[in-house]
């Protein structure tokens, strides 16, 4: 018996008919990644699936490594230098014990719909599964683009620093016809962000250098930045995303300024005030920055990073050490920072989320307040990390409604590096149709398909097609012809 039934997820008439009828075969744009524009460009086929599925040289999946830990899987066999096929028994005998968990049913829909696997991954099928998926590895059919395109995807947004030159993303874009979708960076500056890491000098250095500004000042910093959102933009570019950990908002003179960063550049010690300041400050230039060129500007925030620190220092940071924050303060913090920007004329389109479910209807009804200047520009972002399972999405959605317009939502992201995870979009589409067919037999939404279905189709791409502008020359389907879903439901 197949563990992903056609109606799974689906608890209603209504959700099925939604779902199958408008939902489904909706496009995606992946408006914000992980996947590595020179994987995308050089297309090759995976070894076998624990380096597309587990860990490929220092990139991998922690959401599974933090399940493998749990179930007493030996370093070696997670991040370390073990034998593949070792791996991935590890990781099959982990997923056996993950019922119940976002990780499982993700698993699972990714071996139904890529490898037309259908029954539960256990290590004792381990080996029939790997045979079979890794022959089917060394297709063209799985080679990066074509996941991406046998995915329905028209648009893809990477996570790239201001200092890069974004060559692949210039190779990609002499592809694009060809290749079926769109490939654009989006501006993710955490080095600027993380003042007291060693290297902020020379990275300083490196931003000046693409640039041709010696900075010396924090003003300096801010006209370097202008001159990369330029030349982002100039690359279809229309997103930004800023990692904020923490966050207290207090604003600091020219003079403070400059004597934090001097002190950052000599790897001097901040004090706790020096980096709010420096902080508070870079994000008011950005948020200028992101507003001048009519960007999206994404917030991820109250996140403990990198907390296990003997695991930091042996493999380092994204590896599975993280938690969720508990600032209590952090949306008064945040309204101090959104107040003065619409004081100024600065505040841009924004996309917010916290990783901590508590700051939501603050969050949602702090960005209530400064929502004039166009449809839904500030937008409660998609259930994110560990709020990323069913009934986290649930949730958000709910939030999202009760306080705000859910019908103009812009949906759903992978957040992911795999090419694998596209089915995360699925996923979504069918909570999101649940969620409606719950509303329509409560009596709280009218009986009328077509009505609630368009709206479900808008949720699921055409929001996002419209609130990013990826596309402003002609449309996905002018460019690339009409995309065909090849998943079979």
């Amino acid at each position: 018996m197949a563990l992903i039934d056609k109606n799974f997820l689906l608890t209603n008439d209504w959700a099925k008919k939604l779902f199958f009828d408008y939902a489904k075969d909706m496009p995606i744009i992946d408006f914000h990644c992980h996947l590595v524009p020179k994987e995308i460009y050089e297309n090759k086929n995976y070894k076998n699936i624990t380096r597309l599925w587990l860990n490929d040289g220092t990139y991998g999946d922690h959401y599974k490594w933090r399940l493998e830990r749990a179930n007493g899987v030996p370093e070696e066999l997670i991040t370390g230098d073990g034998d593949d096929y070792d791996k991935f028994l590890a990781w099959a005998g982990t997923i056996e014990k993950a019922v119940g968990n976002p990780v499982y049913e993700w698993t699972h829909l990714e071996l139904h719909r890529f490898f037309g696997i259908d029954e539960p991954l256990t290590r004792k099928n381990a080996p029939e599964v790997w045979k079979k998926a890794n022959a089917m590895l060394q297709t063209d059919d799985f080679k990066p683009r074509n996941l991406i395109k046998k995915s329905h995807v028209v648009a893809v947004c990477t996570t790239d620093d201001p200092a890069s030159d974004l060559h692949y993303h210039k190779l990609l874009k002499k592809d694009e016809k060809e290749n079926g979708f769109r490939t654009l960076p989006a501006m993710r500056p955490d080095n600027l962000i993380y003042i007291d890491k060693e290297g902020y000098g020379k990275y300083l250095e490196e931003l000046g250098k693409i640039t041709g500004i010696k900075i010396t000042s924090f003003k300096d910093i801010l006209k370097a930045m202008d001159k990369r959102f330029q030349y982002f933009n100039d690359m279809g570019a229309r997103l930004s995303d800023h990692s904020l950990s923490t966050y207290h908002f207090i604003e600091a003179s020219d003079e403070e300024l400059d004597h934090i960063v001097n002190k950052a550049v000599k790897n001097e010690q901040l004090t706790d005030q020096e980096r709010d300041q420096y902080l508070t400050m870079l994000m008011e230039g950005l948020m200028k920055l992101n507003k001048k060129y009519d960007w999206t500007m994404q917030f991820h925030n109250n996140v403990l990073r990198s907390i296990n620190h003997p695991m930091f220092n042996k493999i380092g940071a994204d590896t599975g050490f993280d938690a969720m924050g508990t600032q209590p303060d952090m949306i008064a913090q945040i309204q101090q920072l959104f107040t003065k920007m619409k004081d100024e004329d600065g505040l841009p389109k924004i996309i917010f989320y916290s990783l901590n479910p508590n700051d939501w209807m603050q969050l949602i009804t702090l960005m209530g307040c400064f929502q004039e200047g166009g449809k839904q520009r500030m937008q409660l972002g998609a259930a994110w990390w560990f709020n990323d399972t069913a009934e986290g999405m649930d949730t958000q959605l709910r939030d999202f409604a009760q306080q705000s317009l859910l019908p103009n939502f812009v949906g759903m992201l992978t957040d992911s590096r795999s090419f694998l995870s596209y089915p995360r979009h699925e996923y979504f589409r069918r909570v999101l149709c649940n969620f409606f067919g719950k509303l329509i037999e409560a009596g709280r939404a009218p009986e009328d398909k077509e009505y609630v279905g368009k709206i479900v189709q808008d949720i699921s791409y055409n929001n996002a097609l419209n609130y990013f502008d990826f596309f402003p020359d002609a449309k996905p389907s002018e460019l690339f012809g009409e995309h065909e879903n090849k998943f079979q439901f």
